[in-house]
């Protein structure tokens, strides 16, 4: 028994992974290091073949650039791209959606960590310049 319709998909499938003329365009193996390691993070060997990686490289810029591209154009209505334009893309997805607002957080946290030890080493500074007596 086979069915005429194998399923439906709302993207046609390929045998082959096709890469899209942005992918062909970029420079390659930017991303390799990092991806390399995340591979290995998640179960793959610890020197993966280079066709994997490639392959992974290509997905994942390709993800970004779709994203990016629907960002730019929620923005476009308000004149200016913002973090929340992203956010709203991913609203869907809690898991992605969490940990961004997680990682939004900790950068917002480090820019007060980072202002407040500035600040301080200002005052120091200040405090070490009016106990030296000048010759």
């Amino acid at each position: 028994m086979s069915s005429s319709g194998g399923g439906s998909s709302s993207k046609p499938r390929s045998a082959s992974f096709q890469p899209s003329e942005t992918s062909s365009k970029r420079k390659r193996g930017v991303f390799q290091k990092e991806l390399q390691h995340m591979m290995y993070g998640f179960g793959d060997d610890p020197n993966p073949l280079p066709e994997s990686v490639a392959l992974m490289e290509d997905i994942v810029v390709e993800y970004v650039t779709e994203l990016v591209h629907k960002a730019q154009d929620i923005g476009s209505q308000r004149g200016k791209l913002s973090v929340e334009d992203f956010l709203y893309l991913i609203r869907k997805d809690l898991p992605k959606l969490n940990r961004c607002t997680e990682l939004l957080s900790m950068n917002e946290e480090l820019k007060q960590a980072r202002k407040v030890f500035e600040s301080d080493e200002d005052k120091l500074r200040k405090v070490f310049e009016v106990d030296e007596p000048v010759e």
